[in-house]
């Protein structure tokens, strides 16, 4: 009685001390298509029999942004960005960092060997009973510790160091996929102002040509003052408008240039807004990332 009474309390101490339940990862119930994309796609064979299945469409977030981006400037400038972008420096410190924590965690499973040694030597001094002589001692010493895990915290200390460094290499995944969004969005934004500057600036001489034709029509008496006075208003409008594009250009350029971890300065363009090469058809099922 004695004996089961011992082996249940050595068992019951045992349970106790274990450090955490093993991990389980949760259930997610993941439908097996996306919404829309079934009614698209699945085709009954025996309606349909001459008709060959479409080839499977992989989503825009599974492509890489050099494949969806066609414009060599814009990925010149996305290259900079992953190269000076001090956000992603910190973020890629950190997965380092991480890694390095890991390796000491883990480290703590193992022996630990120490050793050190020392020599000295010692001259004694002349006297006249006992002569000078000199001495020299050694001394070696090997230490090993080895702290056993019978409890797993050393092991439930290195799927914590595992989990982080994982958690920061996602972490700078994001970085990275943000950081190629907004130089994207950045570049495609001030390609548009480009378009619109340029827009007005033709706008702006159509007036101003009209102003000189309604200017003549009125020297020779077709016309009424009160439409030289609206021209004019065309043309103070449109004229106004031309500054104010240039000084958004010149915000839109500073913020990318604080994107590509450099001073405030131009920013070179590649291909026009209406050049750009994009997918016609967006596929189902993408997401914003960005796979690199």
């Amino acid at each position: 009685m004695k004996l089961r009474i011992l082996l249940l309390s050595a068992v019951l101490l045992t349970s106790a001390c274990t450090v955490g339940p093993g991990y389980k990862r949760p259930k997610v119930t993941v439908p097996g298509s996306y919404r829309g994309a079934a009614a698209e796609q699945s085709v009954p064979s025996q309606l349909a029999p001459a008709q060959t299945a479409a080839p499977p469409v992989s989503p825009l977030g599974e492509q890489k942004w050099w494949d969806i981006f066609q414009d060599e400037q814009l990925r010149t400038l996305i290259r900079t960005a992953l190269q000076q972008n001090y956000d992603l420096r910190i973020a890629a410190s950190r997965v380092l960092e991480a890694r390095a924590q890991l390796g000491i965690t883990r480290a703590d499973q193992f022996p630990t060997l120490s050793g050190g040694g020392a020599i000295a030597d010692v001259r004694s001094s002349q006297s006249k009973l006992v002569p000078e002589f000199e001495t020299s001692t050694g001394q070696v010493n090997v230490s090993a510790v080895w702290e056993l895990d019978f409890w797993g915290q050393l092991r439930r200390a290195t799927e914590a160091a595992r989990a982080n460094l994982l958690a920061s290499e996602w972490a700078r995944q994001e970085v990275v996929s943000t950081l190629v969004a907004n130089v994207a969005a950045a570049y495609f934004q001030l390609r548009a102002l480009d378009l619109q500057l340029e827009i007005s600036k033709r706008t702006l001489d159509s007036r101003k040509e009209s102003l000189r034709l309604t200017r003549l029509l009125a020297n020779g008496g077709a016309t009424s003052m009160l439409d030289v006075r609206q021209a004019e208003q065309l043309v103070f409008t449109a004229s106004a408008e031309v500054p104010a594009l240039e000084q958004q250009i010149e915000q839109q350029e500073n913020f990318l240039s604080i994107l590509l971890g450099k001073n405030p300065g131009d920013v070179s363009r590649g291909q026009t807004l209406t050049e750009q090469r994009q997918p016609p058809e967006v596929p189902l099922g993408a997401c914003p990332s960005i796979q690199l």
